[in-house]
C-alpha cells in the first residue's frame, strides 16, 4: 500500500449552506444595507399623498408593506390569498380617485394574476402601483415562487412602466417617481435589509434613463437590478487585471432608454454584455439586442441571464454560480469571451 504525502495547508472548506440560504439576503458578507427601504419610503410619501393606500395578499410582512400598515391602518388593506381579487380592487379604488401600491410575490402578479392586471388594470389605464418582491432568482424554493420571466410578461403590456431597481438608494428614489408618473407601474421590489451600493456614485433615479455608472475600454455591461450591482464588483475585480468595464444601469425596462444603450453601445472596440436577474427570453437583454439591430449597431453582444428552463431549487449562492449571475461566474464570464 502507498501513501500520499502532502504539503502545505488544505484548502478551506467551504461552510454548509443552511435552509435559511434558499432565501438569504442579497447583500454580501460585511455590505452596507438599509432595512425595508420600500416601506420606509411609501410611509414618508403617504404622509404627503392622501390618497395612497397599501393592498396586499397575505404578504405584508414579507413586502414590507406591514411598516406602511402600522403607520397608516385606516388606508391599508389586506385582501388574503386572493391576488385576482387584489388586482380588481386596486382598478376600482383607482377610478374612484385612489392610488393604490399593491404588493404580493413576483410569481403571483405576473402569471396568477396577469388576466386581472392586463384587463382591469393596464388597459384601463388606471393609477395602480405594483411592486412583487422575490424578482428572478431571489429564492431558492424552486419555480413555484422563482419570477424568471416576470421582465417579459410585463413589458409586452401597453400601458405598464416596468422597473428594476438595483439597491435600497434607488427604491427610496423610485417609490415617489411611481407615484409621479399618472398609470400603472410594475416594479421588482427587493425587501428586509437591502444593500446600499447606488449612493456612492452620486446616483439620481429618472424615469426612463438610464445612468453610465463607470467608464471602461475594452467592456461595456448593460445591467438592471441586483445585476448591476455585481457588474460594478466584476468591473473592480477586472480592474486589477488591466480590464477596463463600463457598467451602464438599466433601472426603468420599459419605457427603455435607447438613446443612451445607442450611445453606448455604439462605442467601436467594446465587448457589449447585457446582465439579468432573468430568463433571457423576452427580457433586457433581448430589448437591447432589437434596439442595437433596429438601429443598425452590431457590437461583439452576450447575454448574462437564466437560462430558458425551469429553475432547480437551493441556496441562493449555489444556484447563483450555477446559472451564471454571480460575480464569480460573472467575471469567468467575461474573462473567456474576452
Amino acid at each position: 500500500m502507498s501513501t500520499v504525502t502532502t504539503t502545505g495547508a488544505a484548502p478551506a472548506a467551504k461552510p454548509r449552506l443552511k435552509t435559511s440560504a434558499m432565501i438569504a439576503s442579497i447583500a454580501a458578507e460585511g455590505q452596507r444595507t438599509r432595512p425595508a427601504p420600500f416601506g420606509h419610503a411609501l410611509v414618508e410619501l403617504a404622509k404627503q399623498r392622501p390618497e395612497i393606500v397599501g393592498m396586499t395578499a397575505d404578504l405584508g410582512k414579507y413586502t414590507d408593506l406591514h411598516i406602511f400598515a402600522q403607520a397608516h391602518p385606516d388606508r391599508f388593506y389586506q385582501m388574503g390569498m386572493a391576488e385576482q381579487l387584489l388586482m380588481g380592487a386596486a382598478s376600482g379604488m383607482a377610478h374612484e380617485g385612489m392610488m393604490p401600491f399593491v404588493t404580493t410575490y413576483a410569481v403571483f402578479a405576473s402569471r396568477r394574476a396577469y388576466d386581472f392586471v392586463h384587463q382591469t388594470i393596464a388597459e384601463e389605464n388606471r393609477n395602480v402601483k405594483i411592486a412583487c418582491a422575490l424578482p428572478g432568482l431571489t429564492s431558492g424554493y424552486g419555480p413555484s415562487h422563482q419570477a424568471a420571466e416576470d421582465l417579459a410578461l410585463m413589458r409586452a403590456m401597453p400601458n405598464m412602466v416596468v422597473i428594476d431597481p438595483c439597491d435600497a438608494h434607488e427604491i427610496e428614489q423610485v417609490v415617489p417617481a411611481m407615484a409621479a408618473h399618472n398609470g400603472p407601474v410594475y416594479m421588482r421590489l427587493l425587501r428586509g435589509n437591502v444593500p446600499l451600493v447606488l449612493d456612492e456614485y452620486d446616483y439620481k433615479f429618472e424615469l426612463g434613463k438610464a445612468k453610465l455608472l463607470r467608464d471602461g475600454a475594452e467592456v461595456l455591461v448593460i445591467s438592471s437590478g441586483i445585476m448591476t450591482m455585481r457588474a460594478l464588483e466584476v468591473a473592480q475585480r477586472l480592474e486589477a487585471d488591466k480590464i477596463g468595464v463600463a457598467v451602464l444601469h438599466v433601472p426603468t425596462i420599459k419605457p427603455l432608454d435607447t438613446v443612451a444603450i445607442l450611445r453606448e453601445a455604439g462605442r467601436t472596440g467594446r465587448m457589449v454584455v447585457v446582465a439579468e436577474n432573468h430568463t433571457v427570453i423576452g427580457g433586457l437583454g433581448e430589448a437591447v439586442a432589437g434596439t442595437l439591430l433596429r438601429a443598425g449597431v452590431a457590437p461583439v453582444f452576450r447575454q448574462i441571464g437564466l437560462p430558458d428552463e425551469f429553475l432547480k431549487a437551493g441556496a441562493l449562492p449555489t444556484l447563483h454560480d450555477l446559472y451564471g449571475i454571480s460575480t464569480d461566474a460573472m467575471t469567468a464570464s467575461i474573462k473567456g469571451w474576452l
